[in-house]
Parts: structure tokens; sequence; C-alpha cells
């Protein structure tokens, strides 16, 4: 063959490969743009995770171990009442303060008795915290089960009984500092995606009294809710949480607007969906999570003078809260509220953009525990309301909180009250989940898939173009 012909033929093979290059990048990139949370929080990390969760919690062996952050605190971390334990790393930017009820002595951190059974590795840090540690006379904490044990991280002073032994360190919270601000950004972002303007829903949130149903739109990749009152049933009381409309691997947002915003839920979204499911409070100063229910998702609060109080029986998914914690308990959710360690695996608006200073933050100082509010948990003896069990024995409990259970609430008469997609009518009739024309029978929103698909349309025509020429001149010749 003439070398002319040689030439043209391979100019013809290399243009047809930018082709198909371009082809795939538009149809690949979308779905590896999807932002993760700041500081890649929400995977599991280290070469130890488990292939698999499981979907229910247990009381079995150990199944992995995760390196990554499962409670964030950018405050402090109160515990109280009969609250148990809290699973995996947790993070505390100010003060740790144990007192709990005369109900129970322990409270267990890293290790669950009953949760996912992936705590931290063995060795590495349990607990964390930038300021004090403070455990209550004749009560313990435990950073240990049987032959596995962390670390207890203090930047502060250690009062108290620990085991094993506190560890202080002024440095403790050091790589951890900036999350405050990067989770306050983020989470601003994921509600305004343009200062003061709401990211467009796509679906409807109806509340009927004894549930509130979520119905997305059954083809985006990003599913969007807007939340803007209270869980609750018609008398304030306990309710269920239920998805429809939700295609198979899509990321669910659910914003919930305003100063304060109460979850009393008795049953909450199916399991399925809590590895992609993120329940983010971008405004609330106030946060009550309520009810007898496993509740499932991660949960972002993203107004670094918050607290978020949580006496439901056990919440399933990362925490990262950049205000307060209250860890407590309620006669509603009975006794040994735990805290347990699931990923997040979602995909998440990019918000690199996002400037700083447009992020309304009322406070940037971390509390100590002489700062705490008189609205968090005293130290007296429990109320009528408080469970009245027996002191916990050694080592993480077993028997798992109350699992759901319905109540007798129903509807108001005044009928469900219904949020709908932005810029359209809301619909009262959960649709069936659909499959869509994006990857995975998902349809991804415009916002994210343009640059990618513009770029790889781009190289598409390039490839195009040099096919077309690279052939004319081998007929030539």
């Amino acid at each position: 063959m003439p070398a002319t012909r040689t030439a043209a033929l391979r100019a013809t093979v290399a243009a047809a490969a930018v082709l198909v290059a371009g082809a795939a990048y538009a149809l690949v990139l979308p779905g590896a743009l999807a932002a993760p949370l700041p500081g890649d929080l929400g995977p599991c990390a280290g070469p130890d995770c488990p292939d698999e969760y499981p979907d229910d919690n247990n009381n079995g062996g150990i199944i992995g171990f995760d390196d990554s952050v499962n409670v964030f605190v950018g405050g402090y971390f109160h515990v109280r009442g009969s609250a148990a334990e809290s699973e995996g790393r947790n993070v505390v930017l100010g003060d740790f303060d144990q007192n709990k009820s005369s109900g129970g002595a322990v409270y267990n951190v890293g290790i669950a008795g009953v949760g996912s059974r992936v705590p931290p590795p063995d060795g590495s840090d349990y607990l964390v915290t930038g300021g004090d540690l403070t455990v209550a006379t004749e009560q313990r904490l435990l950073a240990e089960e049987g032959a596995h044990a962390g670390v207890v991280r203090v930047g502060g002073t250690a009062t108290g009984e620990v085991n094993p032994d506190a560890v202080l360190d002024p440095a403790a919270i050091d790589e951890y500092t900036h999350l405050r601000d990067d989770l306050s950004e983020a989470s601003h972002c994921y509600a305004y995606p343009e200062d003061g303007v709401r990211r467009t829903t796509t679906g409807t949130v109806v509340n009927a009294g004894f549930e509130t149903v979520f119905t997305g739109d059954g083809t985006s990749a990003l599913q969007v809710f807007a939340v803007d009152a209270d869980l609750v049933s018609g008398t304030g009381g306990q309710q269920s949480l239920r998805f429809a409309g939700i295609p198979a691997g899509a990321t669910i947002l659910v914003n919930l607007y305003g100063d304060a915003r109460t979850l009393n839920v008795n049953s909450g979204p199916q399991a399925e969906f809590r590895p992609r499911l993120l329940w983010n409070f971008p405004d609330a100063a106030e946060v009550n999570l309520r009810g007898t229910t496993q509740f499932q998702g991660s949960v972002l609060a993203g107004e670094q003078s918050s607290t978020t109080e949580v006496t439901m029986s056990g919440t399933n998914g990362r925490m990262y809260l950049t205000g307060n914690l209250v860890h407590g308990s309620s006669g509603q959710g009975g006794s040994g509220q735990e805290v347990h360690a699931y990923p997040f695996e979602g995909d998440l608006p990019e918000c690199e953009d996002v400037d700083p200073s447009t992020v309304p933050i009322n406070s940037t100082d971390v509390p100590t525990t002489d700062d705490a509010t008189t609205d968090g948990p005293t130290t007296d003896e429990p109320t009528t309301d408080e469970p009245t069990d027996s002191p916990t024995t050694d080592g993480p409990t077993t028997d798992g909180p109350t699992t759901d259970k319905p109540t007798s609430d129903e509807p108001t008469s005044g009928g469900p009250t219904t949020t709908g997609p932005s810029g359209s009518a809301a619909t009262t009739e959960p649709a069936a989940p659909v499959d869509g024309g994006g990857p995975g029978g998902l349809a991804a929103t415009g916002e994210r898939l343009a640059l990618p698909l513009g770029i790889g349309a781009a190289l598409a025509a390039v490839g195009a173009i040099a096919a077309f020429a690279a052939s004319r001149r081998a007929a030539e010749e």
C-alpha cells in the first residue's frame, strides 16, 4: 500500500478514536462529576469496608471497619437521659459531656452492640473532642468491646471514667476544624444554589396527618424535595414517612426549610433508600428528631448556632451537625437510643463556586459546656416520662431500641398539606417508579450535565471533521 494511503488510513483511525472518545466522555463523565460531601465525607473509608451493609441492625460479629467520620458536631455533644451509644467515629469540636439519668450508667462510642457492626479500625480514634470531656460520677464512657478498642482523644481536660483511658492531645481536632465551615457552605448550597433562591424541586410532599409521602418524578438522578413544615401528625404526634416514584440508584435530597423543625416519626423510609438519602436543615436553629422509628438516611444541619436533639430510638446514617448535639431519650421513644454508622453514597450537586461570604452563619465560635443554652436536658432526676431501666452492663448494649410501631394518630379533618415541584402543581397521588432515559434508568439533571455533554459533543465534532478530511484525502490519493 502506498505510504500516502497508509498515512491517510492512520489519520482516519485516529479521527475515529477521537470521535468515540468524545461520545464516551459525554455519556460516562456526568456520573463521574457527581460531588461528594465536603472532605470526602459520606462513604466508608479504608481497606476493610464491608462489601455490603446489612439492611437491618444486628448484634452479630464485626463485619468490617470504617475509617471515616460518622458523627461530626461543630459545637458541644451532650449525652442525657437513657441514650446508649454512638457507633462509628465521633468528632466533636467543642466539649463532650455525659450526664445520663439514673436509668443507665454507660455510653458507648465507636462500637454499638446493635447496629451496622462496622466500627472504626482497632486502635484508631473512636471519639475526638476539641474541648473538655466530662463523664458524671458513677458513669462510664466505653470505647471498647472484647478484643476491639479505640482511642478517646481529648483536646482539653478529661474528667470521669473512660475505658480505655483518654489520650490528651491539644491538636486533637486540627485536621477536622475546616469541616464546620465546609459543611455549612454545602448545606446552604444544596438548599440555595443561588443566594436566596431555593433549589428546584423534582417531586411533591404530601402530609396526610398519619403519614407524609414524598413522590418523585420517577426519572431524575437527583430527587429534590422541599419541606416547609414539621413532619408530625395533625395533633403533633408521630407519623410515618414514605417515598414513591424514586428510580433505582437515585440520590434523594430533602431540604427542610425554617428556623425550627421537628420530625416525630414512627416508621421511616425504607432501608433501600438509606445510602443515598440526605435530610438537609440549612436554616434551623432547633432540630428535633423524635419518635419510635429506626430513622433512615444521613442528616446535615448547616446552621452553626443550632442545637439538634435526638431522642429517636435509632438513627441509621451519617450525622453531620455544624452546631450542637444532645443525644437523649423520652417516654415516647423508650430507652437505649442509638446512633448507628451507615455510609452516605449519594451524588450531590456541585458546590465549588459557593462564596463563603454569602452563607448566613450566625455563630462561628465553638460553644463549650459553659455556653450551653437552657434548652438542653438538665442533670436533674428524670421526669415521669423518663425510662427507669436498670443500669447498662459493661460493653455495648445487645438489645436494640424499640422497633417501628404505628400510632393511632389520624389525618386532620382539614385534609393533607401539599408541596409540589417548583413551578408546577402538586399532586396527592404517589406516582409509580418508572425508568428514565439516563444511565441506569435515570435522567440526569441539566445543570450537572451541560458542561460534560458540551465537551463530549465538541470532541465528537472534532473527530467527525477529522475523519471526513482523512477519508477525502484517501479518496483523492
